[in-house]
């Protein structure tokens, strides 16, 4: 997973950098300051935007001596440099698409001017395509955008599969931004392998949980280098409190980690410091939890983590805001904390050059047109306090709270949309899907599905997944395609309360769920579940392989109670996975990431439950641990228990 890429094989892998942002009015004894500083700290790798605004001018003519400042200060004190295009526009995020042909030839020019005058500074490393890609599930309106849904829509062939003939709503507008996304993307590309070839392109998508809906990863993999993402607690973690960012790290990485496949992925932009004015949700990071977004990070695999940002901006949007500096230029703790995990990698860096993430087998799947008709469905102005299961959020969060038990549980899974997965391998004994609350399953992954159980695969289902097909067809209605293969189909959806108990049956199980009672017309599986004499829950063997269908909601119920009686069931449910590491029984709010680096491994745990604990490890024979990192004084207390104080981060190799 950490490959290095043959330009910095002398580099240390895991990367860690910051953004430096420039712009006129810096001096050069300024600029090569921010340098030393990263310098100072180890840290090898920056990121720059190239602001066409400070370039070129009014007469059109370019001129790029600011920026060739700070290339040749980067190279001065031995940094490299991801340079992202950054197109003229007046809004912070960057250019998104173009607004004309006009505006395309524009782009066009300044790409080259870019890449002609900057591919020849040793200090470039790589460039960013554009800034976060995505617009929030909605292409812009203009005539550039018209034309090319105009030429795409020529292009689309009739599908197939049509819903029994039924009305369908076709998403049209969502399956062209997948489309246009990926068009642009690829364009820039070409402009600049048209003049610089070899270098790595990479970019990095933002706001993760909601806008993953317009990302096509697997197509962006053909013409990127690495693949990356922003992740700002205050900007994108609304789903999650300020104890659970840590979580929404791992997920924000796993999900990454999934759509990269076999190219590394990069935490592009990760936050370094506070929001004043910007941010849905003013704070400062902590040091401790600088330590916990790096090493969860690098447990997932990542290449690099760059910190948005060095050193604050002057003037407009986001002055004085997010640095690692203070106002002085003299790092800030959060800083320090960075470059003191740098300093652990850099002291070890063969073990981590060469280590990997230990896959669990098990993956909590998502898709798009889940998330397409959930915000479909959405009545404006409707409630949203204690309905939370019917507003936009619950497909991501249904399967969030799968997640955290699974991380709570120490264990390591993917995060994949349901394009991501192979399914086509010839056995799956030991592997498991968790679909939850996906309302959506598209009539391309039934036969996948089935193989899937039938090859020796564990299905776990839950909430009201395959309600639609991908045409917000209510597939329950008129015949449900997979119900041989989870032993029955749907017989009513009723609402009932924020919060009530489902009862099952094997194992003895009482899981709290939220809005919606689902019961189940039961064909051939058999009962696990009842509400009185309603059949709740059923479990329907086929092949090699099994089903286990609850379709209430019980994801929401524990991400919304707190209640992690969920965790007892997804513990019983993959107790068949076997994996070198793992907490012996669920730890509320601690996590853990396991990496495999030849024949030795690495486990870092995170504790954010606010109290000191002891956590009993599940250990193979023979391994002994040896603390690489600690930002507190937590120790392991023998080989298989770890002690850790509240807000510790601690990284473990362990070895025979």
């Amino acid at each position: 997973m950490m490959t290095v890429n043959s330009q910095a094989a002398n580099d240390v892998f895991p990367a860690i950098g910051a953004q430096v942002i420039i712009e006129p009015g810096q001096t050069p004894e300024e600029v090569d300051t921010w340098f030393r500083v990263l310098e100072d700290q180890d840290m090898h790798f920056c990121r720059i935007r190239m602001f066409e605004t400070h370039m070129h001018r009014p007469d059109g003519t370019w001129d790029f001596s600011l920026y060739d400042d700070a290339f040749r200060a980067a190279e001065k004190h031995h940094v490299k440099i991801y340079a992202t295009l950054f197109p003229a526009t007046n809004t912070v995020g960057g250019v998104k698409f173009p607004e004309s042909e006009e505006h395309l030839k524009e782009i066009q020019e300044y790409i080259r001017q870019m890449v002609t005058h900057f591919k020849s500074f040793p200090a470039l490393y790589g460039w960013v395509l554009i800034n976060e890609p995505g617009v929030g599930g909605q292409a812009p309106d203009n005539a550039f955008t018209r034309k090319m849904f105009a030429e795409w829509k020529a292009q689309q062939k009739e599908p197939a599969y049509k819903s029994k003939g039924y009305a369908r709503v076709t998403f049209d507008d969502q399956r062209f931004l997948l489309y246009y996304n990926t068009w642009f993307l690829d364009w820039i590309a070409k402009e600049i392998q048209a003049i610089d070839p070899k270098r790595p392109l990479h970019v990095n998508n933002h706001q993760i949980f909601v806008n993953v809906a317009e990302y096509d990863f697997p197509a962006w993999r053909k013409f990127l280098t690495t693949l990356g993402a922003s992740a700002h607690p205050s900007w994108h973690f609304g789903y999650f409190t300020r104890q659970q960012y840590a979580l929404a790290m791992s997920a924000n990485c796993d999900i990454i980690r999934s759509g990269a496949g076999d190219i590394p992925f990069w935490v592009t932009e990760l936050q370094g410091g506070n929001n004043t004015y910007s941010g849905f949700h003013p704070f400062c990071p902590t040091r401790e939890e600088i330590d916990q977004w790096l090493w969860t990070s690098i447990g997932s695999g990542a290449q690099g983590i760059i910190f948005w940002c060095l050193n604050p901006r002057a003037t407009g949007a986001e002055a004085g805001e997010w640095a690692m500096i203070d106002f002085q230029n003299q790092p800030t703790d959060r800083l320090i904390a960075a470059g003191d995990v740098q300093k652990a990698v850099a002291d070890h860096a063969g073990l981590f050059a060469a280590a990997h993430p230990v896959p669990s087998g098990i993956t909590v799947m998502y898709n798009h047109e889940s998330l397409w008709i959930e915000k479909e469905s959405q009545l404006p102005g409707a409630p949203t306090k204690g309905v939370e299961g019917r507003v936009t959020g619950a497909v991501m969060k249904s399967a969030l709270a799968y997640y955290q038990v699974l991380s709570e549980s120490g264990l390591t899974c993917d995060f994949s949309e349901m394009n991501e997965y192979n399914w086509n391998e010839p056995d799956y004994t030991g592997k498991v899907i968790i679909l939850a609350h996906q309302i959506s399953l598209p009539s391309r992954y039934w036969d996948g599905l089935t193989r899937f159980v039938e090859r020796g695969g564990k299905l776990i289902v839950s909430g009201l997944t395959g309600f639609f097909d991908e045409n917000m067809h209510n597939i329950m209605k008129t015949g449900f395609p997979l119900e041989n293969l989870f032993g029955g189909c749907l017989k009513e959806v009723k609402t009932t309360a924020e919060r009530f108990d489902v009862e099952l049956t094997t194992p003895a199980l009482s899981l709290p769920a939220h809005l919606w009672l689902s019961t189940i017309h039961q064909t051939s599986g058999k009962t696990i579940g009842l509400y009185g004499d309603q059949v709740i829950a059923v479990r329907k063997q086929t092949g090699k392989g099994e089903v286990v269908w609850v379709p209430s909601l019980i994801g929401m119920g524990s991400w919304l109670n707190d209640d992690h009686a969920l965790a007892s069931f997804v513990t019983d449910e993959t107790k068949m996975v076997s994996v070198p590491f793992r907490f012996v029984e669920q730890q509320q709010n601690i996590l853990m990431k396991t990496l495999q680096s030849g024949n030795d491994y690495i486990t870092v745990l995170v504790n954010k439950s606010g109290n000191e604990t002891t956590v009993a490890l599940q250990v193979p024979d023979g391994f002994k641990p040896n603390v690489l990192f600690n930002d507190k004084s937590g120790k392991p207390v023998d080989r298989s228990h770890v002690l850790l104080e509240p807000e510790e981060t601690m990284v473990i190799h362990w070895a025979r």
